[in-house]
């Protein structure tokens, strides 16, 4: 999608504050539906923090778990799958909720066995597609648990996707947003704050019908998207119809105008203000790794702590996750899972996921 971050994600320094994150995860073999009241969270100081603010939560959130197997991707009836495709009379492919209730987000997310820790971290790696040779290094060398985040522009990126569902990665496409200062789309305009709400939303299914099987957007920065309600609410309930989920990567409070939208709306939503490969006195990205997962392993056994981080594509960001994985995996105290796991499903959103039974039981 056009407006992408250069090597240095943002500018912006992420805040200490409470932030909901319960992971929304939907298995296909067993479930067990629970209500837990919200959780408060701090994020870990990955790079300089504002002043602390206490953010007040809805007063329910539900997460479901998975069966208790590792079973990756849902294998869905060709049936099932063309239903959450349109087909527009320009040709375009877009994805849609099908008829029997059925959502790309919770389709094509990626599972995770429900038995490790309940305190979780997860990874997300975004702006793939500008660097062919960095996009083919994420994909094949980083964990599966890694999720991905594609730019809409990226030359053949339908292949180039279902060579990350093959690796196991959870797929996601950037918003297409204007941003002086980020990654330069090919093929791709920006969604524009002077744009007319239906230019923008033809803008923003050229982005939908590059590719399918992805989980859905990922805002890249704060910018008019993220700040102006009457900007992001046509875009928000476009995701919302076509079944698709939001992660905004931004340093506001969570009841941000995208995270109300969601809410209202009934999008499954995350969001994050980690940025793992920005510079803190010194500090690498293996030690801002080694901070995540020290923080989220601190929360209590009754208020387990979520928090992912984001990070660009570059040979120094993979080599560090790479090695980082290798020197963790066997540690009993936290689970590395797919960014699914730290989605919110409010009240309208789980009115909608229960349209689909299929979709809260085998």
């Amino acid at each position: 999608m056009a407006a992408g971050l250069r090597t240095k994600l943002v500018s912006w320094r992420p805040p200490r504050g409470f932030v909901a994150a319960w992971g929304v995860v939907l298995g296909t073999a067993v479930i067990c539906a629970g209500i837990v009241l919200g959780l408060l969270r701090e994020p870990p100081p990955v790079a300089p923090a504002a002043e602390a603010a206490s953010i007040s939560l809805p007063p329910r959130i539900v997460s479901l778990k998975l069966p208790p197997r590792r079973t990756d991707f849902r294998v869905l009836p060709a049936a099932d799958r063309e239903a959450m495709v349109e087909t527009t009379p320009e040709g375009l492919r877009l994805p849609r909720v099908s008829p029997s209730g059925w959502m790309p987000w919770i389709a094509y997310s990626r599972r995770y066995p429900p038995e490790g820790p309940a305190a979780r971290v997860g990874l997300l790696m975004i702006n793939l597609g500008a660097d062919e040779a960095l996009m083919q290094r994420a994909i094949d060398e980083l964990p599966a648990d890694v999720s991905l985040a594609f730019l809409p522009g990226t030359p053949d990126l339908g292949r180039w996707m279902g060579r990350a569902h093959e690796r196991g990665h959870e797929s996601y496409l950037m918003l297409p947003v204007e941003d002086p200062a980020g990654t330069v789309e090919r093929g791709i305009r920006p969604i524009e704050a002077s744009a007319e709400a239906a230019e923008n939303i033809r803008r923003l299914q050229a982005a939908m019908a590059r590719a399918e099987g992805y989980v859905g957007f990922v805002v890249p920065a704060p910018g008019p998207v993220s700040r102006q309600e009457a900007l992001a609410r046509p875009l928000v309930t476009e995701m919302a119809n076509r079944g698709l989920a939001l992660i905004e990567i931004t340093p506001s409070p969570a009841n941000s105008p995208l995270y109300q939208l969601t809410a209202e709306l009934g999008v499954g939503y995350a969001r994050s203000s980690t940025v793992l490969d920005y510079k803190l006195a010194g500090q690498d990205i293996a030690a801002n790794l080694d901070r995540l997962l020290e923080w989220t392993s601190e929360g209590r056994s009754d208020r387990p702590r979520h928090d992912f981080g984001v990070l660009q594509p570059d040979s120094r960001s993979i080599d560090a996750i790479v090695a980082w994985h290798r020197r963790v995996t066997g540690q009993s105290s936290v689970a590395l899972v797919p960014i699914i796991g730290h989605f919110e499903c409010r009240e309208a959103c789980m009115t909608r996921v229960r349209q689909q039974p299929d979709q809260l039981r085998p």
